[in-house]
């Protein structure tokens, strides 16, 4: 049916090459690229498809992009690379009419600021050029928006209060160890907390506000409230909502680490001077850390991540929570990778097939509650990351 490009060889990005080559009937074609060619090709031969090509690039630079796309000439790339990227990926969509879809919104290397902004701005180019982009599918953002948007076309006439819960309850046997990209994950979490409340957003301090919430086949964990990029779109889509927030959970031994890391000045993102070299020390600690890609062996445990809603039906107040639990074993099995990787990669691939199926064809610039739910729930249940439902229980929110 189609032709992919997949860009990243990560830990999310071998999921989806994984995931892409289970589905043949929809994905035709498949390339994987990244700046190192050699992770690629180990994917392939993870795979065991010879058929899935490979390619080198630097996805810095809009020129070998688009040399690539022309040579290749993919339907829509699924961008799992680096959120700097974001736009010089979109440019080249853009100027090579290819669509596009990726897992996180664009972030400036210079500043740890989330906001969709920058690629909201390529909305009209992208209508113009009739192409399509899909922001934001991975699971958080990603599945939460389209539980979000399920929930408003099924369960309620207006949504009022949402909390979006994380929580990562496996055991990766490491001191300490981040579960995707270090440099991304440690910039997330160290920036002030925001949350939506009556039309305006409140800043809050890095982990200022806990409170313990009970998951699902994993009892109670100390949950943290953090700015998460979907609040932005959410807010946005579903205008009864009157509060949004997010909340992740962090263990101790993590926390000690990170506030260690912290206070010697390694989590900094701004250049500094070493024996005549310039360095960013939060890149040099991100070289020295595990890999997240080789976690999933010795992982033990699921994580829990899902939506608690809050909200009026037939005018009667109702609450409304659906989730995933994901083993970090069943997804090492699979894929190779540990359970944040698939819940992050399995989205992107049942996006790109929303895309390719034509449901979710649209010229535009779009976060994925925008487009039709429902066959995009189906394919969760399908394809790895079946969810639960639970009407009218305790959100504890």
């Amino acid at each position: 049916m189609g032709k992919v490009l997949i860009i990243g060889a990560g830990g999310v990005g071998t999921v989806v090459a994984h995931k892409v080559a289970q589905n043949p009937d929809v994905f035709t074609d498949i390339m994987i690229a990244s700046r190192t060619k050699s992770k690629c090709d180990a994917i392939v031969k993870a795979i065991g498809n010879p058929a899935i090509k490979t390619a080198q690039v630097d996805a810095d630079h809009v020129d070998e992009l688009i040399a690539l796309f022309n040579s290749f000439k993919p339907e829509i790339v699924i961008n799992v690379a680096l959120p700097y990227q974001d736009l010089t990926i979109m440019e080249a969509c853009l100027k090579a009419g290819v669509n596009y879809l990726d897992t996180a919104n664009y972030e400036p290397k210079d500043e740890a600021h989330f906001e969709y902004s920058w690629q909201w701005a390529y909305k009209k180019r992208f209508e113009d050029a009739g192409l399509t982009a899909i922001l934001g599918c991975g699971f958080d953002p990603g599945v939460s928006g389209i539980y979000t948007a399920y929930a408003a076309k099924h369960h309620f006439d207006e949504m009022h209060y949402l909390d979006i819960v994380d929580c990562n309850a496996g055991n990766h046997h490491k001191a300490f160890a981040t579960n995707f990209n270090p440099e991304i994950n440690i910039r997330e979490i160290t920036q002030n907390g925001r949350y939506y409340e009556d039309g305006k957003w409140v800043t809050t301090k890095p982990l200022e506000f806990h409170k313990d919430l009970t998951y699902p086949n994993i009892g109670p964990r100390d949950s943290y409230l953090l700015y998460h990029e979907e609040l932005e779109s959410l807010v946005k889509n579903f205008p009864t909502i009157k509060r949004a927030r997010f909340w992740m959970t962090f263990g101790q031994e993590y926390l000690t680490h990170l506030r260690v890391i912290q206070n010697i000045g390694m989590a900094r993102i701004d250049e500094i001077d070493y024996n005549g070299m310039k360095i960013v020390p939060l890149q040099f600690l991100k070289a020295v850390l595990p890999n997240p890609q080789d976690l999933g062996e010795n992982y033990e445990g699921e994580t829990s991540i899902g939506c608690r809603i809050r909200g009026i039906k037939d005018g009667k107040e109702r609450t409304y929570y659906v989730y995933n639990n994901c083993s970090h074993q069943e997804a090492y099995k699979e894929t190779g990778m540990q359970g944040v990787s698939y819940t992050t990669g399995v989205p992107a691939m049942i996006g790109a097939m929303m895309f390719l199926q034509g449901l979710w064809k649209r010229p535009g610039v779009w976060n994925v509650e925008e487009f039709d739910p429902d066959p995009f729930m189906e394919q969760l249940n399908k394809q790895g990351l079946p969810w639960h439902e639970v009407l009218d229980g305790d959100l504890e929110l």
